[in-house]
């Protein structure tokens, strides 16, 4: 929460006049797809991934003409080698779809902040959870990731 969330709001409240009053300025935070449904049995960290999208769409629109943008960026699990020395599983479900690296993410983010862009979900596996996290019922979601979580515990 601390990093999420109060370190986030912090910075954002210092650095967004600044750029403002430079004219211009991109912003990108790192939220998550995780942001656009609750999540069963790591409720937290889905729930700040939610503020920081909340807040970077509502910053996005405050900033809107001033020369400054704020993106969210939103992956989904992303091949970065941590996950290999911390002998954590990938997040790649078997039979699934190849997980972007790190490269990837980081490319498209950047293509979407200096292009202006308010949101962002690499990947298009991500971007269809992130279209059904949006758009089909709450409690169905929220099953549905508790069932991915479940399958990932020892």
């Amino acid at each position: 929460l601390d990093v999420n969330i109060v370190a986030l709001t912090y910075l954002s409240k210092r650095v967004l006049p600044w750029l403002r009053s430079n004219g211009r300025g991109h912003v990108m935070n790192l939220a998550s797809v995780a942001a656009f449904q609750p999540g069963p049995l790591m409720a937290v960290y889905y729930a700040s991934k939610a503020y920081v999208l909340s807040l970077s769409e509502a910053l996005h629109n405050e900033y809107g003409g001033s020369g400054v943008t704020v993106t969210a960026v939103c992956p989904g699990p992303t091949e970065t080698g941590f996950q290999r020395a911390s002998g954590v599983p990938s997040g790649r479900r078997p039979g699934g779809p190849q997980l972007l690296s790190a490269r990837e993410v980081a490319l498209q983010a950047y293509r979407a902040a200096r292009g202006g862009r308010r949101v962002v979900v690499p990947g298009m596996a991500n971007r269809i959870a992130a279209f059904l996290g949006r758009h089909m019922p709450s409690g169905y979601t929220a099953q549905f990731v508790r069932r991915i979580q479940e399958s990932r515990l020892p």
